[in-house]
């Protein structure tokens, strides 16, 4: 059969349902074996659209999304896509086309090297240089993106290859059993929990799997060991109870840090090094348990006195079923901790200035939601807000990005993550700056269908680094711009677009669009002028509530 065909074969015995992107003329053979598969094309506007929707059918489902492009600057549109699945550990393959490979009349129109460009940003890249080949690089691309840690691969098809017969049969996947942790280092953390008077948990990105969760679910209810989340592990347990003390959304100095600093042994499952590091720790400080797939990454101020390395939903039912709860283990402190935080964060939560306190924002969305409703969203300050400040019920209900953190990632998140649960409300928060950065995917959700909610928090500004610019007592310079009327830009798309003129609004306003399939767009003016001062009366009220 023609190589292309091959090529989709194999695609469809990965499973594969969806591949987003944008062909182009050396892709034509390869578009033609598509129209005649299973396989639906998701054309997008732009191919870092494209690749961001890859990724996040990849973080929801576990399995790789695949996304295309042409060659040269297709190519090169896909570089910020393969970093943010890399570094955010979801499985995406990316397939990019080239000129002809045994002979060419175009010179070095167009190319540049894909492979090698793509080389330190995946896990594994390949130019197929025989159709011969592509049973076993497909395969090979598909392992190695689902396996632990999960992440980016790369294969660029040329125009000749795709076109070229051959008679390989495709290559079957093989079970894998992931490896479990030795019982020596299981006994060792159990009898290190036990002996604890006040033992925590830190759920980070890697323990955000099914299976993860379900153990982590049946460990706390049996021990009642109070837990804390990061920011891409929220969600993993619900954040709803009391047992939850908050998310690593600062720095430094949060409500959690004093929890962090009061416990004398840290369980940290799915600790992943991308993530800022949600506790440092000190020679004379608590004991720390690293729970992973992977050993630790020893530096500075990451040096666990225990290693359980194995398949973590494994571990944690292991340490489950050995550990009995302890009359000497004291929560009361933590208990403390919860309540401070929850008072505090209660005390914006109804604040009626406009524009909008980003606090007020997070609780009228969360109220207007239903508990497995998702979030996405962008990169901005008001995600500090979003991840302290929003109990996520369910894992992966509030995707952000804490690992290459960037812009332009929340309205292509959205609707892939609309297509793989319709059935549950999609909304995605977006600042004005990112928005903007890849808004023309607004047309794709509406050609889709789709029915979500986009919410631009307008500042007219890039807030966050204005924000660090004041911190550092610059002036204002370099990051205010103007924006379009939202309103009119969404209805330029056949999108609804709404604007929010006083606080009380945005609540009902949310509840009607979720109630009427459509692509809405809410633009909602936001002020952030009270970053610093909350934070910094947070700090020190939590030093006096904390020390009374």
């Amino acid at each position: 059969m023609k190589a292309s065909d091959l090529m989709v074969r194999a695609l469809e015995a990965e499973g594969v349902e969806y591949i987003f992107g944008i062909p182009g003329e050396e892709n034509l053979d390869l578009l033609e074996s598509l129209r005649q598969s299973s396989i639906q094309l998701i054309l997008t506007r732009h191919e870092q659209g494209a690749g961001f929707m890859a990724a996040t059918y990849g973080r929801l489902t576990g399995k790789v999304g695949v996304c295309l492009s042409t060659l040269g600057p297709g190519a090169t549109n896909l570089v910020t896509p393969a970093a943010y699945a890399q570094l955010g550990a979801m499985p995406i393959l990316m397939i990019t086309g080239q000129k002809p490979i045994k002979t060419s009349k175009q010179g070095r129109f167009q190319v540049i090297d894909a492979v090698d460009m793509m080389r330190p940003l995946t896990k594994f890249t390949c130019q197929i240089v025989s159709g011969d080949r592509i049973p076993s690089v497909v395969r090979e691309a598909f392992r190695l993106a689902s396996e632990e840690r999960p992440g980016a691969v790369h294969i660029e098809l040329p125009e000749d290859i795709a076109a070229e017969d051959t008679s390989a049969p495709l290559i079957p996947a093989s079970t894998v059993r992931r490896p479990i942790a030795e019982y020596k280092a299981i006994n060792a953390a159990v009898s290190m929990i036990e002996q604890a008077d006040r033992p925590v948990l830190v759920i980070g990105a890697g323990a955000n799997r099914k299976l993860t969760c379900k153990m982590l679910r049946e460990f706390v209810d049996k021990t009642g060991i109070p837990f804390i989340t990061t920011q891409m592990g929220k969600g993993v347990l619900d954040e709803h109870g009391e047992a939850f003390l908050g998310n690593t959304a600062l720095s430094d100095n949060d409500f959690i840090h004093r929890a962090l600093s009061h416990a004398d042994l840290i369980l940290n499952v799915g600790h992943d090094v991308v993530e800022k590091p949600p506790f440092f720790m000190r020679p004379d400080g608590a004991r720390v348990v690293h729970i992973n797939f992977q050993s630790a990454q020893v530096d500075p101020v990451y040096f666990p006195q225990l290693e359980v390395v194995g398949d973590i939903a494994n571990s944690i039912w292991q340490i489950k079923e050995q550990t009995t709860t302890q009359s000497h283990w004291d929560f009361s402190f933590f208990r403390k901790v919860h309540a401070a935080y929850v008072e505090h964060r209660r005390e914006l939560e109804d604040d009626q200035r406009f524009p909008m306190l980003p606090e007020r924002l997070v609780k009228d969305l969360r109220r207007a939601l239903p508990r497995d409703g998702i979030v996405t969203l962008d990169n901005g300050v008001y995600k500090i807000w979003f991840a302290r400040n929003f109990p996520a019920a369910f894992p992966n209900s509030l995707l952000l990005d804490n690992a290459l953190a960037t812009m332009g990632a929340g309205l292509p998140s959205a609707m892939a993550a609309k297509m793989v649960y319709p059935d549950r409300a999609v909304v995605s928060v977006c600042g004005d700056g990112g928005f903007m950065m890849n808004s023309q995917e607004m047309e794709t959700a509406v050609r889709l269908g789709l029915h979500i909610v986009v919410i631009i928090l307008r500042d007219d500004a890039y807030g966050m680094i204005k924000w660090k610019q004041s911190n550092m007592h610059f002036d204002n310079f370099g990051l205010d711009y103007g924006n379009p009327d939202f309103v009119e830009y969404a209805r330029a798309y056949g999108a609804r677009g709404w604007r929010v003129g006083a606080t009380e609004e945005l609540q009902p306003l949310i509840r009607s669009c979720l109630e009427e399939p459509a692509v809405h767009l809410i633009d909602v003016p936001v002020d952030y002028s009270l970053n610093d001062q909350t934070l910094n009366v947070t700090i020190r009220e939590q030093a006096r509530a904390l020390e009374e």
